[in-house]
């Protein structure tokens, strides 16, 4: 018997765009409320947060709905709201997420969840939840389930997303697992609660290793014991397999044939929060799409590295995975990409840089520039001519190096977070477009002189003139070379 050939990542992130997920699940709204601390209360020693900008995302199991729309696929949904405002707000994101449908039960007297989360400096200061966990009625179980009857024979998965706000009453999960072993579709549970048998039956569950801990009360300080209550856990709750979460640390699969270990992706943690709701949507898309749950488990590995390194419940892309997939490029991005990118550094609290030129032969005059440049903030971004505006700027014969090299080169740089190539013969639509916070050029230009200067002042930022390495320029060395 031959095995099943296995699907790389770069093939996995093309067949996700077919795939088909139903999510079942407690909605909300996660509010964000960003300012600055400058001064504490004299009321009481609390800091006092001063309002910038505030933004609504949707949460909980619309998280997982929103990465699947994300990463390309076609997520269908159902869950509980309440008869208010913010219910119709949930509704409203979730039918632009879930093009192929959902079901939302509007329960009378039940307030729509609502966490709303207050940051300053790129540090949460504060969490207000405004909720309650009173339980799916009859009507919307039954409701649900009708719906679910009409989906299955389009899905290929199915994720149960529990947030413990009793939109998944035993009710509900036992026949939507039922209906979906019946019908050979993978049931994935985000699980809460101590009480994982309710979850009988189903293909995955994905607990933290806290969680995991707590519900197996075994002690899971080392991979050793991750698989012993792993194992534990999948025989007593009656599941197929169970993904342990671990962080920084990676994952561990276990099944009834043993264990996998995933290896963690060190990155720069932000925020945790929506972290699993972007594991399991990987998990599923991935699923849906043929994948093995291992090879699934790898990509939603990657993804959480991802997630991680965001502020609040921000998707994590197909894009973004790709990116992640092919480290020579991640760090080349088109305008739309760093435009996006910028926003979510600015949310950080972080101070943008941003730099042109065409670096046609990189030198030691460069790498020095870039040094100083990046000394001065906390994310640079390197707007880089393309080929056709360094030869209508430098003359024929130019660039030595094609586009591509030029790129690949400056990205490996430390101190160049991100490379954004433009076509035209100055960067002022690329600093129009991401408004950075500092402007860079050297000191042979005069202020009055700098391409972008007017245009960072009238939004609060800095020109910054960096001195440069005498002797040292791609002209002067080709010319050289050349008189060689």
């Amino acid at each position: 018997m031959t095995s099943a050939p296995t699907i790389t990542g770069e093939d996995l992130l093309q067949r996700i765009g077919t795939a088909q997920v139903i999510v079942i699940g407690d909605l909300m709204l996660d509010r964000a409320v960003f300012g600055s601390v400058a001064r504490i209360s004299p009321e009481a020693p609390i800091p006092v947060l001063e309002m910038v900008r505030e933004e609504t995302r949707i949460g909980g199991a619309g998280n997982v709905v929103a990465n699947l729309h994300a990463l390309g696929a076609q997520a269908a949904a159902a869950g509980m709201v309440g008869d208010d405002a913010e219910g119709e707000e949930i509704a409203r994101l979730v039918a632009e997420l879930a093009p192929s449908g959902a079901i939302l039960w509007r329960q009378e007297g039940r307030p729509s969840t609502v966490k709303t989360r207050y940051w300053g400096a790129g540090q949460q200061l504060l969490r207000v939840d405004r909720e309650h966990r009173s339980t799916l009625s009859e009507p919307g179980v039954a409701s649900i389930l009708d719906w679910l009857d009409e989906k299955m024979a389009t899905t290929r998965a199915i994720v149960l997303s529990d947030y413990a706000k009793g939109a998944l009453p035993p009710a509900l999960v036992e026949p939507v697992i039922a209906r979906a072993r019946a019908a050979g579709r993978p049931v994935l549970v985000d699980p809460k609660g101590r009480d994982y048998g309710r979850y009988r039956g189903a293909t995955l569950l994905t607990p933290n290793r806290r969680e995991l801990g707590e519900v197996t009360g075994v002690p899971v300080s080392d991979d050793g014991a991750v698989e012993q209550a792993a194992q534990a856990l999948r025989i007593s709750a009656g599941v197929d397999a169970v993904l342990a979460t671990l962080g920084s640390d990676g994952m561990l699969l276990v099944d009834a044939t043993g264990m996998t270990r995933i290896a963690g992706v060190r990155r720069e943690v932000f925020d945790v929060v929506g972290a699993g709701d972007t594991v399991i949507a990987t998990l599923a898309a991935s699923m849906a799409a043929g994948a093995s749950l291992a090879e699934a488990a790898r990509l939603a590995n990657l993804a959480g590295s991802i997630a991680v390194t965001r502020i609040g419940t921000t998707p994590v892309s197909r894009a973004d995975l790709a990116q992640a997939l092919s480290p020579a490029s991640a760090k080349v991005a088109d305008l739309e990409r760093a435009v996006a990118v910028v926003s979510e550094e600015r949310r950080k609290g972080w101070r943008i840089g941003f730099t042109n030129g065409c670096f046609d032969l990189l030198h030691a005059g460069h790498v020095d520039y870039l040094h100083a440049a990046k000394a001065r903030c906390d994310f640079l971004i390197v707007g880089l001519n393309d080929d056709a505006s360094v030869a209508r700027l430098k003359g024929p014969g130019r660039p030595t190096n094609r586009l591509e090299d030029r790129a690949r080169v400056l990205a490996a740089l430390a101190d160049v977070d991100l490379v954004v190539p433009f076509a035209e013969d100055t960067p002022l639509e690329v600093i129009r477009a991401l408004r950075p916070d500092l402007l860079v050029k050297g000191s042979d230009y005069r202020p009055d002189e700098v391409v972008g200067a007017k245009e960072v002042a009238s939004w609060g930022g800095e020109l910054y003139l960096a001195e440069l390495t005498p002797g040292l320029s791609t002209t002067a060395l080709l010319e050289r070379d050349r008189g060689s």
